[in-house]
């Protein structure tokens, strides 16, 4: 027992003292920091890009407008029916199928 606690206070030791060593080595040079600014920058600058690029999407069709008005039809009628699961995905195939 007395070599188990031991051992366990060594481990614990010699691991702090690595993390320590580790966080000395993570000193970042002026033109280390100056590159990760810039690095940042950049990756904003091209999630604004692709914002823009999801508001320039074209406006659904209108076969796509009347089989989202389907889904939500047969959606909200197997809501109340309360069905699950299988039952659920059977009545939804069934019912979007209809009228086509």
């Amino acid at each position: 027992m007395k070599l188990m606690t031991a051992l366990a206070v060594f481990a614990l030791s010699t691991g702090l003292a690595w993390g320590a060593a580790e966080s000395e080595k993570k000193e970042i040079s002026p033109a280390q920091q100056e590159n990760a600014a810039t690095s940042k920058t950049a990756v904003k600058s091209e999630k604004k890009v692709s914002k823009k690029e999801v508001k320039e999407k074209k406006a659904p069709s209108p076969e796509q407008i009347k089989q989202r008005e389907k889904m939500k039809t047969c959606n909200a009628e197997a809501g109340k029916q309360e069905l699950k699961g299988d039952e659920r995905k059977k009545f939804l195939s069934i019912c979007l199928k209809k009228d086509k």
